[in-house]
């Protein structure tokens, strides 16, 4: 059984086109053996996301953390008291692609750590997006962790402790955890995520982040957790 988390606070204008894709990526004829999962972890909304959710027929948990470690922590442990066998993430600004777990699953890895594509570009000067493209390694061997694009096996996600309850930068600290433990990661660029790059970003860091310091100064060229070799 495969388990989809995806944590939302105040996403009620993004949250249902976010679900219907990946309810899509659930009817692969690959996974047609498979039973998929998917929960939304609401932190802290005071909007109509939790309707939108449940009028779609999707359960939520409900948290006021304000924290996407804490949201994507509290949706793991749901899912693995359900007794899946693997952890999708996602984030409620993002499109997943049709094979999307499909892809995941199939790499039979204890963890897959996806890239991201940018669907928005049209809020930023061209020279950001040109910035952007000039760093980010959208192929396999990528070193970039998104939590919008993340899979790991449940065995050793529990091994490595989860997520910590974090404001930002929840999804490197698993990683890191996973690689200290001697985890098979795969680093790869099949599993498709588009993700957005909106002004007002849920975190001071993450991925939304990253993409306003563009509009700043030229990133160097180095790791980075907020950027290149470990993006949230």
């Amino acid at each position: 059984m495969i388990g989809v988390v995806i944590p939302a606070h105040n996403e009620e204008r993004v949250i249902e086109r976010c679900l219907r894709l990946v309810l899509e990526s659930t009817r692969h004829e690959a996974l047609s053996a498979r039973s998929v999962q998917i929960v939304v972890v609401l932190d802290d909304c005071t909007d109509n996301t939790g309707a939108i959710v449940r009028g779609m027929g999707i359960p939520t948990l409900e948290i006021c953390a304000r924290a996407v470690g804490a949201a994507r922590a509290a949706g793991a442990s749901y899912m693995l008291a359900q007794g899946v066998s693997w952890l999708a993430f996602t984030d409620a600004d993002s499109h997943v692609s049709a094979d999307w777990l499909m892809r995941q699953v199939g790499l039979n890895a204890d963890a897959v750590c996806g890239t991201v594509s940018v669907h928005d570009w049209h809020l930023y000067p061209a020279a950001v997006r040109k910035r952007y493209e000039q760093h980010y390694q959208d192929v396999d061997g990528h070193r970039h962790i998104h939590g919008a694009n993340l899979g790991v096996c449940a065995l050793a996600y529990a091994s490595a402790g989860g997520f910590p309850p974090v404001p930002e930068h929840e999804d490197v600290a698993l990683v890191e955890s996973l690689i200290a433990r001697g985890a098979d990661v795969v680093w790869s660029a099949a599993p498709r995520v588009a993700t957005s790059a909106r002004f007002v970003n849920r975190v001071r860091g993450g991925f939304g982040g990253f993409i306003a310091a563009l509009c700043v100064e030229p990133l160097r060229l180095e790791c980075t957790p907020c950027g290149g070799a470990a993006a949230s």
